[in-house]
């Protein structure tokens, strides 16, 4: 994998996409994005990133079928996972999300737009 941590970037989105990676490249990380999770799931299979940012509502292949997969299989299980979601207007919806998303152990969850530093932050601290 080298020495710089390999970050896959997975949203439907352009712009998040765009956004996410113009913050991750002021840092020493090797990026690669998706555009859904089938894409994902190839991407996982050529090399296992040392975290995935996940979208949880793509084309093809959601983020939660991302997550069901990488943890059923033992190869990609340790993989830590940080969802990023938008702002979902119905509280309960949005509970439902971060419940279930702790339950198929995910790492971390925060919501777009995320501030550069936050996400910095909480990037370094899952690649310890």
């Amino acid at each position: 994998m080298g020495d710089q941590p390999y970050i896959l970037i997975v949203d439907d989105d352009p712009d998040i996409l765009d956004g996410i990676t113009a913050i991750l490249e002021t840092q020493p990380y090797r990026l690669a994005t998706a555009r859904d999770g089938k894409k994902c799931m190839e991407m996982i299979a050529r090399e296992i990133p040392d975290l995935l940012i996940l979208d949880l509502l793509m084309p093809r292949m959601d983020g939660w079928g991302v997550i069901r997969e990488m943890r059923s299989d033992p190869q990609y299980a340790d993989v830590p996972i940080m969802v990023l979601t938008t702002v979902v207007e119905d509280a309960s919806r949005r509970r439902y999300e971060l419940e279930t998303g702790l339950a198929m152990d995910v790492q971390d969850y925060i919501q777009k737009p995320v501030a550069p530093a936050e996400l910095l932050r909480r990037v370094r601290a899952l690649l310890k």
